[in-house]
């Protein structure tokens, strides 16, 4: 399989700016207080977050910092499938989507790249024959974002189940800019339906599928089902790979606002679930990783042949060049 050459990071413009790389102190912004957000709402669209390394909310690099950073809530609309918080703050913009209380989708003012699991997924055309890669579970566009700032000559297919999502995507997040053809010819095209359902396939096959489909916060029950991976493998093409967020540790709240991190042991059965009928749908042929606590500790699993680590890494952007290198292959116990 042959490797891309390697890409050159292009600044795209969106809907507050323009997105540019730059190195600066920034959180990871792993899930936010939603009902503290819809409480503030009632009364106000600007308040504070609360920035604390013990607080899932936002995790600092730096230990033992606590800041608070001023929010202003750009929009608060219930669809069918969610409700809708859009976030804004001085260093970036969030969209909060159910009782999880995670953060779906995030883009940063001065910098491209999130320090989360979306990074990965731009690692990925490196890896896969040309041709269209889709995205299930598009959200408010984290993930186009990226792959088309890293490999500005991608034809993108995103499904979101959501059109009002959507709609408030293109207003807040830029996705409008992506559905326009880039100077080198990529382009993201929108498709409102079901990406689990058998019609969210092209001729041909895709390339790659990027698969981040949540509810609740959990990954969707069809996912740890061998018969379902079975039938999205069918969707690609020949050589063509899927790259998985299998989710990371749960967080709970309480209806007064109190948070608490589910303990590994309960949270480990469900993800490795997700794995586990991943290992029987593609046996021998799966590899995944864990990404670290300052990363948000979510599981990340890809189809296919391992890949050989170097060379994947000597094509790949340079933020994401170390992390590449820590994929391993699944060997079941």
């Amino acid at each position: 399989m042959a490797y891309a050459l390697a890409p050159q990071i292009y600044a795209r413009p969106w809907s507050f700016g323009v997105v540019n790389i730059c190195r600066s102190r920034r959180y990871l912004c792993s899930s936010l207080n939603f009902t503290k957000i819809q409480s503030d709402f009632r009364y106000s669209s600007v308040g504070k977050l609360t920035r604390a390394t013990g607080d899932p909310s936002f995790r600092s690099v730096e230990e033992g910092v606590e800041e608070k950073e001023e929010f202003q809530v750009l929009t608060a609309t219930t669809s069918y499938y969610n409700d809708i918080v859009i976030v804004d703050t001085p260093e970036s913009r969030m969209l909060l989507l159910d009782s999880s209380n995670n953060v779906h989708s995030i883009l940063y003012k001065e910098q491209i790249w999130t320090g989360s699991y979306w990074d990965e997924f731009a690692s990925l055309p490196a890896i896969i024959p040309e041709g269209p890669i889709a995205i299930f579970g598009l959200g408010g566009g984290t993930t186009a974002h990226l792959m088309l700032a890293s490999w500005p000559s991608l034809q993108l297919e995103g499904w979101e189940i959501d059109g009002i999502l959507i709609d408030k995507a293109r207003d807040f997040f830029g996705l409008s800019d992506l559905e326009k053809h880039s100077d080198d010819g990529g382009i993201l095209n929108i498709h409102i339906g079901d990406a689990l359902d058998p019609s969210a396939r092209i001729s041909g096959g895709y390339a790659g599928i990027v698969i981040d489909l949540f509810s609740d916060g959990d990954i969707l029950p069809q996912l740890q089902q061998v018969g379902k991976w079975l039938e999205l493998k069918d969707r690609l093409m020949v050589g063509g790979r899927l790259m998985i967020n299998c989710g990371g540790n749960v967080v709970k709240v309480t209806d007064n606002g109190i948070r608490s991190e589910v303990s590994s042991a309960d949270s480990f059965l469900p993800r490795n679930s997700v794995i586990q009928a991943l290992s029987e749908a593609f046996p021998k042929q799966l590899c995944w990783k864990k990404l670290p606590k300052e990363k948000g500790e979510n599981y990340v699993a890809l189809t296919g042949p391992f890949p050989e680590l170097e060379s994947w890494s000597a094509v790949v952007p340079e933020p994401l060049r170390a992390s590449v290198k820590e994929w391993r292959p699944y060997e079941r116990l």
